[in-house]
Formats: structure tokens, sequence, C-alpha cells
């Protein structure tokens, strides 16, 4: 571990502070926005530009890096999202808002790219594990210590978005003093969702599902919370909360899922779901909500990592780096629908709309992995599991994800002589 934090400490500080300034960006506009006036379907649709944004950015990144290098393209969307907390510190109005909320769609994906990319090429095989063991640790942590900072006194309220400003800026210097030099990149092949389905349904339906629950969670908890009578910094402790519990259960349920077929484990994420959910809704008290959103992030959270690890037990090894972009692509679509979901489905049933939401898409996913399981025997052999974070979308497989072109349409690689075909 020590090794891997000295070979790499310009690439995690640089992740650490990327992570931190969007966990805290994405709670303070939904705060903010809840503040200044904004309706709740304003607030959704303001924050959908960020994975609408995403879905872009996933395209457009690998392509700037593979044209003009990591340093030019992590320096050039770094300055744009810095830009961007700013206009929306300068305007008090949604449309700006939307728009750099989408920017920072478009930008933050590129950022990942750059560091991801680096950071897999640059890690030697005898410190792999130790190298994404600490990624992982930075990609649950960031988020969440971002989150805690909504809580942070800010009696102007110009304090926080310029801290996203400085985090961000600040996120360029380790890896321009690093001696670390940047190593050569090559957009890799892509994996269309529909031969992606026709490998694992399951994986495709519930990244989908369980994608929705997460964004709903994230971006609504704290304005389901504020009616309650809940101060801004205890609408974003609870969020914290929330984040803490999904993150200590990835490894024991990575571990059982390991031993035991897959779809097992997501019919019991997607029952504890469903049952924290309606526990949620039976009664609207605040320590209620606060234990029942926590649980409900110990079901959905960790759902994505036994997701795309069942779908690369059905790949060959050579479609399991394009899969993960079709992946990643999905989770995209899933988070958009989420974040447009939830802040609406708030008022909805005399305020309980949002746990029946998540209600209903957990009892979704349970049936999806118990039909499967009756369809379908488990395969005989099966890979680890890699714990991956979804809040910020920052894991392998964003470099891929260009997955939404036909089949016959996937281009071939730019390098001539070079094999380009899918398996």
């Amino acid at each position: 571990m020590k090794r891997a934090l000295i070979e790499n400490w310009a690439l995690f500080l640089g992740m650490l502070m990327l992570m931190v300034a969007n966990g805290l960006l994405a709670t303070l506009l939904t705060i903010r926005g809840n503040g200044l006036g904004f309706s709740d379907f304003t607030i959704s649709v303001m924050q959908a530009c960020y994975p609408l944004g995403a879905l872009a950015g996933t395209v457009l990144a690998p392509k700037m890096v593979e044209k003009v290098g990591h340093i030019r393209v992590f320096s050039a969307l770094a300055s744009l999202v810095s830009i961007a907390a700013i206009i929306h510190l300068l305007t008090t109005d949604p449309y700006s808002w939307s728009a750099m909320r989408f920017l920072g769609g478009i930008c933050f994906p590129g950022l990942y790219v750059v560091t991801e990319s680096w950071l897999n090429a640059k890690a030697e095989n005898r410190i792999r594990a130790q190298v994404l063991s600490v990624y992982f640790v930075i990609q649950l942590a960031g988020p969440a210590l971002g989150t805690a900072l909504v809580g942070f006194p800010d009696p102007s309220g110009n304090l926080l978005f310029g801290l996203v400003s400085i985090l961000i800026s600040l996120s360029i210097v380790p890896l321009l003093l690093s001696d670390n030099r940047a190593p050569d990149y090559t957009a890799p092949e892509r994996m269309p969702v529909r031969r992606l389905y026709r490998v694992s349904p399951m994986a495709v339906m519930g990244i989908l599902l369980m994608s929705v629950a997460v964004s709903a969670t994230f971006i609504s908890l704290p304005l389901y919370l504020l009616p309650m009578g809940f101060s801004a910094a205890e609408a974003s402790g609870a969020l914290v909360i929330a984040l803490i519990a999904g993150a200590l259960v990835q490894y024991p349920v990575g571990w059982i899922s390991d031993h035991t077929d897959r779809r097992y484990v997501v019919f019991g994420l997607g029952m504890l779901t469903a049952a924290a959910s309606a526990w949620v809704a039976l009664e609207s008290s605040p320590s209620r909500a606060v234990i029942g959103f926590a649980v409900i992030a110990m079901g959905t959270f960790p759902a994505y990592s036994i997701l795309t690890a069942h779908a690369n037990d059905q790949l060959k090894p050579s479609q399991i780096v394009p899969a993960s972009g079709a992946m990643v692509f999905l989770l995209n679509v899933g988070l958009l629908a989420g974040t447009l979901l939830g802040p609406n489905a708030i008022s909805m049933a005399d305020g309980r709309g949002l746990p029946l939401l998540l209600a209903i898409v957990g009892s979704g996913v349970a049936v999806i992995a118990m039909a499967r399981r009756v369809q379908e025997a488990a395969p005989e052999e099966t890979g680890e599991v890699q714990a991956m974070g979804v809040i910020g979308v920052a894991q392998p497989g964003v470099l891929q994800a260009e997955s939404w072109l036909p089949e016959e349409e996937t281009p071939a690689s730019s390098k001539p002589g070079e094999d380009s075909s899918t398996t």
C-alpha cells in the first residue's frame, strides 16, 4: 500500500480533489437551488444535465486524449469545470446552472479518463491490487467528504462554490509537477448494448434500474429531508451517512457473491432496497428516514459491482474491456433517469413518492434476478468482484463508453495493421 501511494501520489491526490469537488457541487446545487425557490422539477432537470453531458463526454474524452495527450486534456477540462463552478456562484437562474451542469458532465468523464488510463498504464502487476484498493477508497471517500462540506458555515453563500473551483484547479498541480510520464493511449474497441444484452440480460436491466435508485437517492435525499425540518447541514449529513453505509457493505457483499450465485445476491439487494423503502414510506419521521435511507444505500450502492461481475462471468476475456464501456453507458442512462424521477417523486403519494419509487425499483431488480436464475444455471467459473463507486461515475470503463453505435458501425482501430474486430 505504501509503495502504491508513493508511486502514484499525484494521480491519487488529483483524483481525490476531483471527487470531493464533484460530491460537494452536486449536493450544494440541490440545497442552494431549493433555497433559491427552484421547484423540484427545475432541480431535477438541472441536475439531469450532468449525466446527459456525461453521455457526450464519454464519447469525446477518449478521442481528445488520443489526439492531444493526457496533460493537455486534463488541464483544459479542469479549467472549464472550474469556470463552471464560478458561474454557478455568479448566477442564480436555472438556465445557466443547467448549462454549467451539462458542461461539468462533459468534462468530468474526461478528467477520469486521464487519471484512470494513466493509473492503469503505470501500475505494475505486483502492486495493481494495492493501487485499485486505494483508488476505490478515493471513489467512495471523495464524494462523502464533499457532501459533508455542504454543512460548513458559509454566511455569504460564496465560499463553497469557490472551494469547488479551488479544488478542481488544484487537482491539475500534482499531475503537472509529478515526474511520472503520461502513457500512450489508444481508444479501445466497443461493445454495443444490444450485444451485451444477449450475453447478460440481468446485467443490462439491473444496472439501468439500480442506477436509477442510486441517483434518485443521491440527488433527492436532501430535498426529501428539508421539509421535515432538517437544516442544510443535517440533510447533507444524512446523505453522508447513506454514502458511508453503502461503502461499508461493498466488500462483504462482494465476498458473498464470489462464493455463491451472484443472482441470489442481486435478488437480496433488491429485496433489501424494497423492504427498507417500504418501511420509510409507512411513516415520515426524521429518524426513520435517516436509518431507512442508509439501509437503502446498502442495497443499491453495491449492486453495480455485483452486476458488472455477473456480466464478466459470461464474457470472454477479450470482451471484458469493451463491455465495461457498455455498462458505463447504461449506468449514465440510469443516472439520468433517476435524477429526473427522484426529485419529482418526492411530493407524490402524500410525500411518500421517493421511497415508493425506490421500492418499485428494488422489487423490479429482485424479480429480474430470480427470473434469470430460474431460466439459466450459474456459470461454472466466476471471477472476483472489483468494488466500484458509482457516484461521479469514476471507474474503469468510462474510457470505452461509446457503446450505443450499431455493431456494423464499430470503427476499426486507428492504427494500421491492427486487428480491430470484436469478439
